[in-house]
């Protein structure tokens, strides 16, 4: 871990558009914008939460939060109640683990190095989801339900029933490596070497 202090950005009742940037030049652990109904945000011991509990699906769509990490940490990211629209540029944090329960709709995210075997797991359905990871680095993609367009490289399926498993050639032999657990149905997948 580097001695950087280990920080979780968590969202206990999902978000519907989300942007997460790292910001080098930043002293503060993060820095939020919110857009639309505000969310309670609290600090406490290394949780940074950012709570719309106030869940309304006719304001829901008008909510947005912008994030910006303190590189200096290292963050895992966890979303419960699953996220609508997600845009991330991680390649320059240290990310310890990304969960998200529930679903996930157009989903792209920039990640960084991993450091050991970092997972990305999503408990619900997912429909677009593209993962860009740094070249050279291996990655597994688990699916439980059925699948449909599913990239892993070169590797690609049309449509297939559960659960669905591929891996690139170097995976088993690695040490940092991407490790993507999808828990329901899938449908656009994308793990791609950015």
């Amino acid at each position: 871990m580097n001695g950087r202090t280990p920080y979780r950005l968590v969202f206990p009742h999902g978000v519907a558009n989300l942007t997460v940037r790292v910001d080098p030049s930043m002293t503060a652990a993060y820095q939020g914008e919110f857009y639309g109904p505000k969310p309670r945000v609290t600090e406490a011991d290394g949780l940074v939460s950012i709570d719309y509990s106030q869940f309304n699906p006719f304001r829901w769509g008008r909510t947005s939060a912008d994030v910006r990490l303190n590189a200096s940490s290292s963050w895992a990211i966890e979303i419960r109640g699953g996220v609508s629209h997600w845009e991330s540029d991680l390649r320059n944090l240290e990310l310890t683990g990304i969960e998200v329960q529930g679903g996930v709709n157009k989903v792209d995210l920039q990640l960084p190095p991993p450091k050991g075997s970092s997972i990305v797991r999503i408990s619900g359905g997912v429909s677009h989801l593209t993962l860009r990871r740094p070249a050279g680095v291996p990655a597994r993609l688990q699916i439980g339900g059925g699948a449909s367009k599913l990239e892993l490289d070169a590797q690609y399926l049309g449509a297939v029933g559960g659960p669905v498993r591929l891996e690139t050639p170097d995976y088993s032999n690695a040490t940092d490596r991407y490790d993507v657990e999808i828990g329901g149905g899938a449908s656009q997948i994308r793990v791609i070497r950015d």
